[in-house]
């Protein structure tokens, strides 16, 4: 009997076992996290909201916002600025990503569940900034110097020569640099600007052109500049504007962009991506670019403002990118893409809006319905 008895205990140990063994390994598929980190640290200037209280949440497609921050779970996040969310937990978000097949109903549940909003407030605990544009030019160039192409773009230099704190018109005219092109003064100039761009070459070929380095001198604005000396183009200060004045007046052109000390380098690149700060590509009307001295890039951001033709925009976009003039608490740059249709939107878009962002929560399994 003692015998037996022992033989039964020792079965059902097994059974046990075996059933907790079972459980553990459906958990790990079903892919329920453990990690329960939390965002303690959040600055006074993010006021945490529900849902609810987003203008437009529930109308935004966010199916491509989360298309979008696929790209940051394969980039290297930097986590520093102001605004860290916790390591641990983003990393967590990235391994338990709804399906590229989703509706829109389960993304949308798959945030509410993951993400706190917090709407965001600037220094003077105000909750409007300003939004404003970017795209990828494309812009006619040339392999050799040439009386249309008169300003080379360059890479970094090849062998460690440095560039940093050197003003542009040195880098320049010394050549503090690889030349990959040339192209027009003006031209290379909006190209600095934007950050990224192509080149249709004289045989039509295109290249791709991806930012390279910076010489971190400080912006100085060429309108600014233009307006001071009393001169209006017409159609006033639009950057269309601006640019179509400076190539009837070359001379001019020089001047003030010179006396822009800030240089951007550049890298020929095989992928026609636009690559943002992060390192990956920049989505269509999803991606923004940040200040990076207050927020880590890859978190999402929604944004409730207009476009330069009136309509509201409210969309979850993915802060993947930072611009040098984007400084500031709520304040952004939307990307619109690359080629004119892109340009039309961004180079007169000038906008109030808000802004809220979605930090890591700690994990709240919601099943999605089918």
């Amino acid at each position: 009997m003692i015998k037996k008895a022992t033989s039964n205990k020792n079965y059902i140990h097994l059974m046990l076992t075996g059933v907790l063994s079972m459980f553990l390994l459906t958990s790990c598929e079903l892919g329920v996290p453990n990690h329960t980190g939390d965002n303690s640290n959040i600055p006074s200037n993010l006021h945490k909201v529900s849902y609810s209280q987003i203008p437009g949440w529930n109308d935004d497609d966010v199916r491509y916002a989360l298309q979008a921050f696929r790209n940051t779970c394969r980039a290297k996040v930097q986590y520093s600025g102001k605004v860290i969310p916790d390591r641990d937990l983003l990393e967590e978000k990235c391994k338990f990503l709804p399906s590229a097949s989703a509706d829109t109903k389960t993304v949308r549940n798959w945030f509410e569940s993951h993400f706190q909003p917090y709407q965001i407030y600037d220094e003077d605990r105000k909750p409007k900034g300003t939004f404003t544009g970017y795209y990828s030019p494309i812009i006619p160039g040339c392999k050799k110097q040439s009386y249309a192409c008169n300003e080379p773009i360059m890479d970094v230099p090849e062998y460690g020569q440095s560039y940093k704190g050197i003003e542009k018109r040195k880098i320049v005219e010394r050549k503090i640099g690889k030349v990959l092109y040339w192209a027009n003064i003006v031209d290379v100039q909006n190209l600095q600007i934007q950050g990224s761009g192509m080149l249709r070459l004289e045989d039509g070929t295109l290249v791709k052109l991806n930012f390279s380095g910076v010489n971190d001198m400080p912006f100085k604005s060429i309108g600014e500049q233009i307006r001071s000396k009393g001169i209006r183009p017409d159609g006033g200060y639009t950057s269309d504007a601006v640019w179509t004045y400076l190539k009837k007046n070359p001379d001019l052109a020089k001047e003030v962009i010179y006396n822009n000390p800030r240089y951007v380098y550049f890298k020929s690149a095989s992928s026609p991506n636009v690559i943002g700060k992060m390192g990956t590509p920049l989505s269509k009307i999803r991606s923004i670019a940040i200040d990076d001295s207050i927020y880590t890039l890859g978190l999402p951001v929604y944004v409730n403002t207009n476009l330069s033709d009136g309509r509201r925009f409210r969309r979850l976009m993915i802060a993947q990118d930072r611009g040098s003039a984007i400084r500031g608490w709520v304040r952004a740059d939307i990307f619109f893409g690359k080629g004119e249709e892109a340009y039309k939107f961004a180079h007169g878009q000038h906008s109030q809006g808000e802004m809220y962002i979605l930090m890591p929560k700690e994990y709240i399994y919601v099943k999605p319905e089918k």
